[in-house]
């Protein structure tokens, strides 16, 4: 079974644009290319799991939605980062596929054979936290907030699951 890191989008990958419904709104936030870069490179799957309720408020359509994935995905290719999924839930409220349900997390657990409890929820909003947990991931938030780590930015969160990783890896060899 693989291991992952699930990444909220806005606020987390790219700044955080209420309602983003144009390529050129994504910006890349400070760090985050080459830190999804090192994730690749540690073996983990990294997998973008994102409420996008834009869709059901008519601000935006599911094609806007994936020119800006498209952009995402190029600015990553930039520096050599990849995703190896990306989720996202289209509904207003109160379905399950809506963050702080696990569903996402679950849905691509099943889809790549992801081992949850050893993988990681990196969010910026409690929901994001309280949908990693109910899946059983180490959560970090971005911000502050009630998760398992609190950090400043994506390299923080980068550095606690390459230590994380290397903690593991020692127990392993004893």
């Amino acid at each position: 079974m693989h291991k992952a890191v699930f990444l909220d989008r806005d606020g987390v990958i790219c700044q955080d644009v209420h309602y983003m419904a144009r390529p050129e709104q994504f910006v890349l936030l400070p760090g985050v290319g080459e830190g999804i870069m090192e994730l690749n490179k540690m073996g983990f799957l990294v997998i973008v799991a994102s409420n996008q309720s834009g869709i059901a408020r008519g601000y935006f359509t599911e094609e806007d939605l994936k020119a800006v994935t498209d952009r995402m995905v190029q600015e990553l290719a930039k520096h050599d980062a990849r995703l190896d999924g990306i989720y996202y839930c289209p509904c207003l409220q109160d379905c399950e596929c809506r963050k702080p349900n696990p569903w996402m997390l679950v849905k691509a657990a099943t889809e790549h054979d992801i081992e949850l409890k050893g993988s990681f929820m990196v969010g910026d909003q409690d929901i994001d936290v309280e949908a990693g947990r109910a899946a059983g991931c180490t959560t970090i938030i971005i911000g502050r907030g009630d998760a398992d780590y609190s950090v400043s930015n994506f390299s923080e969160a980068v550095k606690i699951i390459r230590s994380y990783k290397e903690r593991k890896l020692e127990v392993r060899e004893a």
